[in-house]
């Protein structure tokens, strides 16, 4: 398979992972230009990142469950850690915004760390890791720098 197609992220893919960008950048953006609602707007921001920080987590499930390759002690660890980001997330929904903020960007980290390891174990295609990157960089930027406009 040609490297450059092999690295082509299917556009249905693109279009949600980068779309689901937008609430985060633009809930950010909101709390800088309307301090008068920024609460508001940094309770919405942290709440739409803990529901995608669990969806996320469930990625590891659906590997788990679809992964021919993985041994089986490596199956039960996508199992275990899959739930691991909701177990972060479900707190940071009930924090205020910068102690949300510091969970939820640890939690993306480590999920995306934990995606870098499952890749060099397992086959995953070759677009996944660079988009997991691009996205969890935009992802906590954007809550980094609410996190400071709060």
């Amino acid at each position: 398979m040609d490297q450059a197609l092999a690295l082509r992220i299917p556009p249905v893919v693109a279009w949600l992972g980068y779309g689901g960008l937008v609430p985060f950048a633009a809930l950010a953006v909101a709390m800088a230009f309307d301090p008068a609602h920024a609460r508001w707007w940094g309770e919405a921001l942290v709440t739409y990142g803990a529901v995608i920080l669990s969806f996320v987590g469930a990625l590891h499930w659906g590997f788990a469950m679809s992964m021919s390759d993985l041994s089986g002690e490596e199956r039960q660890r996508r199992f275990l850690w899959s739930v691991v980001p909701a177990l972060l997330a479900w707190p940071a929904a009930l924090l205020s915004v910068t102690p949300a903020v510091a969970l939820l960007v640890a939690g993306f980290v480590a999920h995306y760390l934990c995606d870098r390891r499952l890749g060099v174990r397992s086959f995953l295609p070759r677009w996944y890791l660079p988009l997991r990157f691009r996205l969890t960089v935009v992802a906590c930027a954007s809550l980094i720098f609410a996190a400071m406009v709060a």
